[in-house]
């Protein structure tokens, strides 16, 4: 009893306040260093102790904190949240903010899958490969599970070519190329025709580009597609059926030696 009457009527114990709002002290207390709720009295003994319209902000804090607000924001925004036109303007742009966090948790949730599955196929731990699926996953490029066909020294020679910005860029055009192919194989374009050569000499110099020049290196690289693309990739079909044939007469009529520097 001698503890209860030394509480003024209308006050609680930082114990009481944890239990009533479902939070703890140690909270409270952390709460009460940084600035965000210091007690409005303390009793005779110094026990801190906490007013209706302490119970009132911590309401707030809670609510904010809910919604994704940092304690930071939360500081800098009590103070200010003082109509309806402002409440709403808060929740709106944190709205937003939690929108972007989804978008990018999403992005790593998918990445993470992806790379798991990876991994139970390469069936080494090859955290060089790894890192590169991460990578190229990161900048969209869709041919991502070719990486574990290739040899680290490979990758070696690709990753010192290209930094993550030109590499995106050269992902795109590869890309681009790509699904170029495909349409022409479906709507029946003649690898040799016009079109055809034109889309071979595009193909080339972007392959010729990939490489830096070095053909010993691009022959690399084109063994471990093929090898690629022939144990996974059931769309291939446009790769033999198109890419291959136009770039063979392409090589003929323009006498190249494709892996001769």
């Amino acid at each position: 009893m001698e503890k209860h009457q030394t509480i003024p009527s209308g006050y609680l114990t930082v114990g009481e306040l944890a239990k009533k709002m479902n939070t703890t002290v140690r909270t409270l207390q952390y709460y009460d260093r940084e600035g965000l709720l210091s007690p409005s009295a303390k009793s005779e003994g110094g026990r801190r102790l906490y007013s209706d319209k302490d119970i009132v902000k911590l309401h707030q804090i809670l609510s904010l904190k809910y919604l994704g607000f940092s304690l930071d924001d939360i500081k800098n925004r009590l103070v200010a949240l003082d109509t309806p036109e402002q409440v709403a303007s808060a929740l709106t742009e944190q709205a937003g903010a939690v929108r972007k966090q989804i978008a990018s948790l999403s992005e790593v949730l998918q990445t993470l899958e992806k790379l798991h599955a990876e991994i139970l196929q390469i069936q080494t731990v090859d955290w060089k490969k790894y890192a590169d699926i991460v990578v190229n996953l990161q900048i969209k490029n869709e041919y991502y599970w070719m990486i574990k066909h290739f040899d680290n020294e490979t990758l070696d020679i690709l990753s010192a070519h290209f930094e993550v910005g030109s590499a995106m860029e050269m992902a795109e055009g590869i890309n681009r190329l790509l699904d170029t192919a495909a349409q022409y194989k479906k709507a029946g374009v003649d690898p040799e025709s016009a079109e055809g050569q034109q889309f071979a000499k595009a193909f080339w110099d972007k392959m010729v580009e990939f490489s830096g020049g070095d053909m010993n290196m691009l022959a690399k690289v084109m063994q471990a597609s093929e090898t690629a693309l022939d144990k996974e990739w059931a769309g291939k079909k446009f790769i033999k059926g198109f890419i291959e044939p136009a770039l063979g007469f392409y090589f003929t009529s323009n006498d190249i030696n494709p892996f001769e520097g």
